[in-house]
């Protein structure tokens, strides 16, 4: 059986890449310290460190242990504060998975209002993670619902899942470009822009999938600049630097230096899914994901004005 004091101990080391600053991170001595990450690796019979005089570095097999080690230490927290929740006689509160979009689209603040008016004690941890650990974290049930921009599979025998919002892509120039006084936009109009792009982190293949969908409507994006989220990428358009698409709910107010121009040859969007895990849902769980089911068809009438 594993032992979760020397797991933690492994992260530690593996993040410090040396035992003495590690010890000091722990306020243990190297000795004790060396001695259980020796324990840890015998126990597994996995050389999990690569030593050398000056420094310690993770085998191949260590960074995948790392992974898991972190995941299993993150459920280990998330339970524990569970129990305390139960004993203290509360629901068990709820964790949220989500990305940046339910968030800026009012989606998870909305159904959060809600969740607050109508049981004001409760305890919310949220958590900013990929789709596939939030999903990963539903199987494992240290997360109750998962706000993310994809689906799981269809045929996934754990996993249940509902479309909240298809967010469409608009166009946002400079007020002071040609195109912010333009009748129509055609595609051709847009080949020798300067475009910013709007990066995904959450989503590796962004780029590939944002130059495939321009060249489908009929031009290449000339990328000179690539934002982290859309509110920099505003910024960047306001200040001249070029266009870029940006999701409507994020264009539902004017903004300085900004014109929005509609591009109905375009069928770009993004879009945000709630999903949870089908069986044995608490009775807090199935309230809140009803809340955020019943708020889409709003936020979505919000969106499209």
């Amino acid at each position: 059986m594993l032992d979760l004091r020397q797991l933690r101990y492994f992260v530690v080391v593996a993040e410090e890449e040396h035992v003495g600053r590690a010890a000091e991170r722990l306020h243990i001595s190297q000795s004790p310290l060396s001695r259980q990450i020796a324990q840890l690796e015998k126990n597994l019979g996995l050389t999990l460190f690569e030593r050398g005089q000056q420094r310690i570095r993770l085998t191949a097999d260590g960074r995948v242990f790392l992974s898991e080690a972190k995941a299993l230490l993150q459920h280990a927290d998330r339970l524990e504060n569970l129990g305390r929740r139960l004993g203290r006689g509360e629901e068990g509160g709820l964790c949220i998975g989500y990305t940046v979009d339910a968030m800026h689209t009012g989606v998870l603040p909305r159904a959060l209002r809600e969740l607050h008016d109508e049981r004001p004690g409760i305890h919310v941890a949220l958590y900013n993670v990929p789709a596939a650990e939030q999903f990963e974290g539903l199987r494992r049930r240290s997360l109750d619902i998962a706000l993310v921009p994809e689906p799981p599979a269809e045929d996934d025998p754990d996993l249940g899942a509902a479309l909240l919002l298809d967010d469409p892509l608009l166009l946002a120039v400079p007020t002071r470009h040609p195109l912010a006084e333009s009748a129509e936009v055609a595609p051709a109009d847009l080949e020798q822009q300067p475009w910013i792009a709007v990066e995904n982190s959450r989503r590796p293949a962004w780029r590939d999938e944002f130059i495939a969908a321009c060249a489908a409507a009929g031009f290449t994006p000339d990328i000179r600049l690539e934002a982290s989220e859309p509110l920099t990428a505003l910024g960047l358009v306001a200040s001249g630097l070029g266009v870029a698409l940006i999701q409507r709910s994020m264009l539902r107010g004017p903004v300085a230096g900004v014109t929005v121009r509609e591009l109905p040859w375009l069928d770009m969007s993004v879009r945000l899914w709630a999903a949870w895990h089908q069986i044995d849902l608490r009775p807090v769980v199935a309230s809140f994901r009803t809340t955020v089911l019943d708020a889409r068809e709003e936020v979505r009438q919000q969106v499209s004005t």
